[in-house]
C-alpha cells in the first residue's frame, strides 16, 4: 500500500481488507453454524437412543468384551428396536467407557457386575474365556450368545448345552456367515451336495492368534458345509502348520462323509490376499459362492441338453441368465443389501423374546467345533 502514495488507492485497499475481515467473519460463523447443527444431531442421536417409549417393553442385553468385534455388538444392540442396551464390560477400562459413552450405558470392567442387570448378553471374550464367562451368565439365568467357537472342548460344551437346556436358557453360537445373505439363499439352491472345496485365506491382522487357525476361520466353513451336509462325518485327513504364532496358522483338511460326500476345506491367516469362497457340486449343479462379495454363480445343465430332461428346481429372484456355454445355463447374482451381524442379533434377540430354538444351537456349535479338534489334532 505504501509503495503506491496515492490516498484513492490506499482507501481503496483499506475497504477491500475491510471487506476481506467481513468475509471471514461471515465464513466463522458459517462454520459456528455447522459445528452446532453437528452437535444438534449427536445430542438427537443421544436422545433416540435413551428415550424410547417407556411402554413398550425391551430386552435388556449386555456385551462382554467390546474389542474389535465386541463393539460392533454394541453398537447394534444400541441402534436395535425393542431392545436396551444395560451395559458393556471390557477388563481395557478405556475400552469400555468409550463404548459405554458413545451409547450412553454403564462401563464394566468385570463382567460379573452385569449379572441381574441384563437378560441376555453377547459373549464376545477370547476363545479360551468362552466357557467360564457362558457358564456363570447361564446359571444365573440368563440367555447367551457366544461368540464362534463355542468353548475350546467339547467336553464344556456339552456342559453349556446341559445347563443351557436344564435352566430353560436360550443359547445361540455366533456363526456369523451362516447369516451371510448369500449363504441365506443357498438354502433354496443346495440340496445335496456331492463335492465341496472351501477356501478362507486372510492376511495376518495379529487377531484370534489365541487359537488355531482351525478354530479361528476353518470352523465358519465346517459349519456351513455340515449344515448343507447333513451326514455323519465317517473319515478325516488333515495337515498345518504354524507359522508366526505357536498354533497352525495355515491348515487343509478331507472331510469324508456316510452318504458319500467328500470336502475339501483350506484355511490360512497367512495369505498374501483375502478370500473366502466355496464351491459346492451337486447332481447336474455347480454353485460358486464369494462370502466376501456376496456374489452367487450357479451353473446347471440345461433341461434340454440333460439325458433326462429334468434338473433340479432352484432359482434366485432377479438373475440375469446367459448360455454362455453349450449345454450349460450360467445364472449370477450379487446380494447388495443385508447386515449379517444384525441379522444374527436379531435372530438371537427374537429366539429370547419368543423363548424359542436359536438357529444356530448349542449343538451345532458343538458339532462344528468336534470336527475342528479332530482336524487339530491331527
Amino acid at each position: 500500500m505504501i509503495a503506491f502514495a496515492n490516498k484513492s488507492g490506499i482507501s481503496i485497499v483499506a475497504r477491500n481488507g475491510e471487506s476481506e475481515l467481513e468475509t471471514r467473519n461471515s465464513k466463522l460463523e458459517t462454520r459456528s453454524s455447522k459445528l452446532e447443527t453437528g452437535n444438534s444431531e449427536l445430542k438427537t442421536e443421544n436422545l433416540r437412543l435413551k428415550t424410547r417409549d417407556p411402554k413398550v417393553p425391551r430386552l435388556r442385553v449386555g456385551v462382554i468384551g467390546v474389542g474389535y468385534l465386541g463393539k460392533f455388538h454394541a453398537e447394534k444392540y444400541a441402534r436395535m428396536d425393542g431392545v436396551e442396551l444395560v451395559g458393556v464390560v471390557d477388563i481395557n477400562a478405556s475400552q469400555a467407557e468409550e463404548v459405554a459413552g458413545k451409547f450412553g450405558v454403564k462401563a464394566y470392567q468385570s463382567y460379573q457386575e452385569l449379572i441381574g442387570k441384563a437378560d441376555a448378553v453377547s459373549i464376545v471374550v477370547p476363545t479360551p474365556e468362552h466357557f467360564s464367562v457362558s457358564k456363570d451368565f447361564l446359571e444365573n439365568g440368563m440367555d447367551v450368545l457366544i461368540e464362534k467357537p463355542m468353548t475350546t472342548t467339547v467336553e464344556e460344551a456339552n456342559e453349556l448345552i446341559k445347563i443351557a437346556e436344564s435352566g430353560g436358557r436360550i443359547m445361540q453360537v455366533g456363526h456369523l456367515e451362516r447369516f451371510n445373505p448369500a449363504v441365506v439363499a443357498l438354502r433354496d439352491i443346495v440340496k445335496t451336495p456331492m463335492f465341496i472345496e472351501s477356501h478362507r485365506l486372510s492376511i495376518h491382522k495379529g487377531r484370534g492368534t489365541d487359537v488355531s487357525v482351525v478354530l479361528d476361520l476353518m470352523i465358519h466353513d465346517i459349519d456351513i458345509i455340515m449344515n448343507f451336509v447333513k451326514s455323519e462325518v465317517k473319515h478325516i485327513h488333515a495337515s498345518g502348520a504354524p507359522i508366526i504364532s505357536k498354533h497352525v496358522d495355515i491348515a487343509n483338511a478331507r472331510l469324508e462323509f456316510a452318504n458319500g460326500c467328500i470336502a475339501n476345506v483350506t484355511a490360512s491367516r497367512i495369505s498374501m490376499k483375502n478370500e473366502r469362497k466355496i464351491r459346492l457340486f451337486q447332481k447336474d449343479a455347480y454353485v460358486s459362492v464369494d462370502f466376501a462379495s456376496r456374489e452367487i454363480t450357479v451353473v446347471r445343465q440345461n433341461a434340454k441338453d440333460s439325458e433326462t430332461g429334468e434338473h433340479s428346481e432352484f432359482q434366485i429372484p432377479n438373475l440375469d441368465l446367459a448360455n454362455l456355454i453349450p449345454g450349460m445355463e450360467i445364472s449370477h447374482t450379487c446380494f447388495t443389501e443385508g447386515d449379517a451381524l444384525e441379522d444374527e442379533l436379531k435372530s438371537f434377540v427374537r429366539a429370547v423374546s419368543r423363548r424359542e430354538t436359536s438357529e444356530v444351537t448349542g449343538q451345532m456349535g458343538r458339532d462344528a467345533l468336534k470336527i475342528a479338534l479332530i482336524i487339530m489334532d491331527q
